[in-house]
């Protein structure tokens, strides 16, 4: 028989339950039925539903043929969180000029539980394009802007060789994309995410990157030094591509 989860003080919580069923949703997930949350959390099925009645009426889940997906107070609380952090208005102009100058998806990823975790994004004016939705996860593989996070990470404590910025990969995540990213810095050159264009790998060539490259990195070092980076390193890049 399947028992209650436990807080670590050994009662239950109600809240702790509804952020166990909250937090049970991964990237790809569209709509989760209660088997498939109940299967991930652990919980009885009638204590999910009466968590998930209090969620709805928060409209942070909504009930749709009969599986739950997470609703727009999700998306409500993670644009507060991005304003927050004084992110918003720095990026998100840089990344609509970008997709306009570029014809691509241009996005900000950071690295959160171990993934990229994409925070804004632009999408390309073009009708094939790659569609990336903010506060979508993708894996911390081999794909550019991964490789930027993991390069950076410790950045400026630990210096790793750092491959010609930007840096360009096709097929890293899938054999149909390709990417071009470099790091944006804040305060102290430390790492703030990584700015990338990406769209199909027959478009976004290794010779289409290069040509436009020359924004992506003028885009970089200005929000690098709106977040107040010394702009050390970013300039030492751009002054070796010359």
């Amino acid at each position: 028989m399947k028992t209650e989860m436990q807080t670590p003080e050994g009662g239950s919580s109600s809240a702790q339950r509804a952020l166990t069923i909250l937090t049970c949703f991964r990237h790809g997930d569209d709509a989760l039925s209660l088997a498939e949350i109940a299967a991930r959390t652990g919980l009885i099925k009638s204590t999910i539903l009466r968590q998930l009645a209090s969620l709805a009426q928060a409209n942070l889940v909504i009930r749709v043929d009969n599986k739950y997906k997470l609703g727009s107070e999700i998306y409500r609380l993670h644009s507060i969180y991005s304003a927050s952090q004084g992110l918003d208005a720095v990026i998100v102009p840089m990344l609509q000029t970008l997709a306009e100058q570029t014809l691509e998806t241009a996005a900000f990823y950071i690295e959160q539980e171990g993934q990229r975790f994409c925070q804004f994004r632009a999408n390309s004016p073009q009708a094939l394009r790659l569609d990336i939705a903010p506060g979508s996860y993708r894996p911390l593989d081999n794909a550019s802007s991964a490789q930027i996070l993991k390069l950076f990470r410790n950045w400026p404590e630990e210096r790793p060789s750092i491959p010609a910025i930007p840096l360009y990969t096709a097929g890293a995540t899938n054999p149909h994309t390709a990417s071009v990213s470099l790091p944006i810095l804040g305060q102290g050159d430390r790492l703030m995410g990584a700015l990338s264009i990406t769209g199909p790998s027959s478009r976004l060539t290794y010779d289409a990157a290069k040509r436009i490259e020359g924004s992506i990195m003028d885009a970089a070092i200005r929000i690098s030094r709106t977040l107040g980076a010394d702009l050390s390193t970013l300039e030492a890049f751009n002054q070796s591509k010359a």
